[in-house]
């Protein structure tokens, strides 16, 4: 007797339909259409404060320069954005004609509440993600990938990151991406995650670290000048 095998349903995205999400939305279109981007990060706060225009975040920035500038980083985080959020940004514009040569992406670590008690909790966030990795390679098909494992969490869900980033490992593979794993580096010192969730500058360099071997071998040396388009902000402040 032959069985069918039933296929796993499309990931489906889902909109951010508050008013400031959906500025900072077609803010983030124009700039994938402004300057030069190389070094393309994709994310949710934790990606959008390495490289925002917000003053509370201004050490951030300078920060970012210092890693970054020459390599033509256009950082294209949002606060609060799950994995689907980030699908549907994907899928809407932000990476359409930008053609970086490298990816970043950061991703998950938003779901985690919601997928507390589900026994699926890793395979789910995986499915997710692959799916990420899929619109971005779809839209640009030269790019190098660098998947970065969900950053450890104070608290329950916190509980979760070693079995998803076990499952994004997989991921990663399978997707033919590289995968970055820094969480040693935030155990190693205090400080690093203030709030328990976010980085402080340190905690950032941990994950600049860990990326510059990568993005010096595919980028090669640092310009001294920066073609980038310029960040933004919140638009709600």
């Amino acid at each position: 007797m032959i069985f069918a095998v039933q296929a796993l349903p499309p990931v489906e995205a889902v909109e951010r339909t508050d008013r400031k999400s959906q500025i900072a939305h077609e803010q983030l279109l124009v700039k994938a259409r402004s300057g030069r981007i190389d070094l393309y990060f994709l994310g949710d706060s934790i990606t959008r404060r390495w490289g925002c225009s917000d003053a509370q975040y201004a050490p951030f920035l300078e920060h970012w320069k210092k890693n970054f500038w020459g390599w033509n980083a256009g950082d294209f985080g949002w606060g609060g954005d799950t994995t689907l959020n980030i699908l549907w940004r994907v899928r809407n514009g932000e990476l359409d004609g930008v053609n970086p040569n490298v990816i970043v992406v950061l991703a998950g670590t938003n779901d985690l509440p919601g997928l507390l008690g589900r026994v699926d909790a890793a395979p789910l966030l995986g499915r997710r993600v692959a799916a990420i990795l899929a619109e971005c390679r779809s839209r640009a098909p030269k790019a190098r990938i660098v998947l970065t494992g969900v950053f450890p969490r104070t608290g329950t869900v916190g509980e979760l990151v070693p079995g998803v980033n076990s499952e994004l490992r997989l991921v990663a593979k399978a997707s033919k991406v590289t995968f970055l794993d820094v969480n040693k580096g935030f155990t190693d010192m205090p400080g690093m995650l203030p709030d328990g969730l976010h980085p402080s500058v340190a905690g950032y360099q941990v994950w600049a670290d860990g990326l510059r071997p990568l993005l010096s071998r595919w980028l090669g040396k640092r310009a001294e000048v920066d073609l980038a388009p310029a960040p933004t902000g919140d638009p709600g402040l």
